[in-house]
């Protein structure tokens, strides 16, 4: 495994993002760990040092890579939902565009044979997946803002970063599970729902959008794993830029992740189709998974949680949530 002196995260105090603190500050206890937080954000894993900025604000961006000049970036801020970044086009842009240009830009200043690992998407895909389960070698095809504002950033950032750096994209497939405390994201929805349900808080009817889809999930335990063992590897794969995807291979429906759910739930509901919930069909895949052979060949990656698991600990999150009136 690579060694790492001086790490800087994005995104850390996020969902994604506290798992990877503590598995970075678990991996790598000797290093200096600096997280970048937005200007008044808390939340931070305290064995990072916090360091506040604007994403967007590239003097203050450059100004922290270099004093730092770290040798691994772990890149995960970003605007994470589909749903919200169709209606806020210009700040998912900028946010995932613009940030991540600017920071890669102050990383090839600043450390240029830095390892950098950038969460994009498998959803840069788009259109792709109407012929099945796809590698790395399928054309990008998106279909909507958050999708084309991550593959726009993977392109730059494939140029930007300096020819002794080694930059990784990593294209994870959804996640979720413990942590996930955004009701902008399916499962967490549904299980902020049956929590208010079971609580008494909330009527006995469940809001949905269509049921129909099939999407490859994964618990973001493993996601995270996945990132670790690509870090690890960094400096072992010959190319300057590598691509990985991270999902299982297989789709599920949504009412087939609601059923398990349900099973899992202390009180009955009734379901009901959300009009506001539904996208657009032209901008919508029937089913969406992954083949990742390529990362399972590179660092012996495979899911450790069913979906049983993730489902399990995500309802148990949001119980949690409930009782202690922050939901």
């Amino acid at each position: 495994m690579a060694s790492y002196e001086r790490i800087l995260l994005t995104g850390g105090a996020g969902f994604v993002g506290a798992h990877m603190a503590a598995a970075l500050a678990g991996a790598y206890p000797q290093a200096k760990r600096v997280v970048l937080l937005r200007p008044g954000e808390t939340g931070a894993n305290r064995a990072f040092a916090p360091v506040e900025a604007n994403l967007l604000d590239e003097a203050a961006i450059d100004r922290i890579v270099r004093d730092l000049s770290p040798d691994l970036v772990v890149h995960l801020a970003g605007q994470a939902s589909i749903g919200r970044a169709a209606g806020a086009a210009e700040e998912t842009w900028r946010v995932n565009f613009h940030g991540a240009f600017g920071l890669g830009a102050a990383v090839a200043r600043h450390a240029p044979r830095a390892a950098m690992l950038f969460t994009s998407t498998a959803a840069a895909y788009g259109a792709s997946f109407r012929d099945g389960v796809l590698t790395e070698d399928v054309p990008l095809k998106p279909m909507d803002v958050y999708s084309r504002s991550k593959a726009a950033a993977e392109s730059a950032l494939s140029d930007v970063v300096g020819e002794d750096a080694r930059l990784i994209v990593a294209r994870p497939v959804n996640h979720s599970g413990p942590g996930q405390r955004s009701r902008n994201f399916v499962l967490a929805s549904f299980a902020a729902q049956i929590a208010a349900i079971e609580a008494g808080k909330a009527e006995p009817r469940m809001k949905v959008g269509d049921l129909s889809k099939a999407r490859d999930f994964l618990d973001v335990r493993d996601v995270v794993d996945a990132y670790m063992r690509l870090i690890g590897k960094a400096r072992d794969f010959p190319e300057r830029v590598s691509i990985f995807n991270i999902g299982s291979g297989e789709a599920r429906t949504i009412s087939s992740l609601l059923d398990d759910l349900r099973a899992m739930a202390r009180a009955p509901f009734e379901v009901e189709i959300d009009p506001q919930l539904l996208r657009p069909s032209a901008t919508d895949i029937a089913s969406v998974a992954c083949n990742a052979s390529k990362l399972r060949a590179a660092t012996g990656w495979a899911p450790r949680h069913s979906l049983e698991d993730m489902l399990g600990a995500l309802l148990d999150e949001w119980r949690a949530e409930v009782a202690s009136g922050r939901a």
